[in-house]
């Protein structure tokens, strides 16, 4: 689930590589700045996911379904949640009952809520201008 990125595209392509990766039940916390491609990422994971749903960033709306693949795709952003207590409030048990797949972004600023199983990705902007995407252990 590791690479390079140096174009919006190739991100998606490491998103999408992701995917075949993942299943039901599956957890991905998106670890990084703005302007990452943590959203580009999600774009090809939904895509390869089997989804026609257009990915945008949850920023503003806080969670995004994405319907119509193999199994469902919650995008959740934690970076305007100030507690973990408003993740609760807005289902974070119910998100994770459902048998699909949760990427959440901004995933570190709640690491006890997230399951052990967690996939833990960090995403940074290389000084050429390219991203990149590694494992790390949360």
């Amino acid at each position: 689930m590791q690479g390079r990125a140096t174009s919006p595209e190739a991100m998606e392509d490491l998103g999408r590589a992701a995917a075949g990766l993942a299943g039901p039940g599956s957890v991905f916390a998106l670890v990084g700045g703005l302007g990452a491609g943590k959203t580009h990422w999600t774009k090809g994971f939904v895509a390869a996911a089997g989804s026609s749903s257009v990915v945008t960033s949850p920023t503003f709306g806080l969670v995004h379904e994405y319907p119509g693949g193999r199994w469902p795709v919650f995008h959740l952003d934690f970076y305007r949640l100030e507690s973990a207590d408003e993740l609760v409030a807005l289902g974070w048990d119910e998100y994770l009952d459902q048998n699909g797949v949760i990427i959440a972004e901004w995933g570190d600023k709640f690491p006890e809520l997230l399951p052990p199983e967690t996939v833990w990705l960090q995403f940074s902007v290389d000084p050429d201008g390219g991203r990149t995407v590694r494992e790390i252990r949360n």
